[in-house]
Order: structure tokens, then sequence, then C-alpha cells
């Protein structure tokens, strides 16, 4: 899996490049090589809101676009939020395909019982 990572008012340090690549490390392993992450790391500016750090992460998969975005005080608990929800996402679509796949398989077999 390729991370791509970029700032937004946020100047990306090797120290989050690592944060970023040791939190997605997981999910990486539970997709193909050829599926892109694109990893954005933003702050707001107003003083107002107080979750002003945010991470949004993008993943892109055969047949599909994975997308999460979470806030907080801290750019490392953003980038902990993102990796969790994104690491639910491709959970749950990898049952959804192997459910799809399943179904197929099984709709197959009834077809050559029945002829």
């Amino acid at each position: 899996m390729r991370i791509e990572i970029s700032g937004r008012n946020v100047e990306v340090t090797e120290e989050l490049r690592e944060h970023v690549h040791k939190r997605f490390a997981r999910i990486g392993r539970q997709v193909s090589d050829l599926a892109r992450l694109e990893v954005e790391l933003m702050e707001e500016r107003n003083p107002s809101i107080r979750d002003s750090q945010i991470a949004e992460a993008r993943l892109h998969l055969k047949g599909a676009v994975l997308v999460a975005r979470e806030s907080s005080p801290e750019m490392v608990g953003a980038i902990k939020a993102v990796s969790l929800d994104m690491r639910r996402q491709v959970k749950r679509n990898r049952e959804l395909r192997r459910r799809r796949w399943q179904q197929r398989r099984s709709a197959a077999r009834l077809r050559k019982r029945a002829a």
C-alpha cells in the first residue's frame, strides 16, 4: 500500500510521517499492494474551535474509496482516531466482498445441481 501524506496549515514533520506509517501499517497488511492511501493533516486556525487538529484519510481500493475524517485537540489523537475508523471500514468492506463471493459460489453450485 502506498501512503501519501500532505499537510494544510501544518508542517508534516518526520515524526508525524512515522506515526502515520505506524498507525496504518495494520491496514496495509489487509489490503492490496496496489491500494493507495492519502492522508491529509489540517489545522483550523479559528480559536473558537476546540478540536482544531484534523486528519482525513482516503483509501483507494479496487472498486471502492473509503473516507474517514476525525478531529482532536492534538494531531496524534486525530491520526489515531482516523486510523481506527479506517480499520473498521476496511474490515466491513472485506466482509461484504467475502459474503458476495460466497453467495455467488453457492448460487453456482445450486445451478449445477438443477441442471
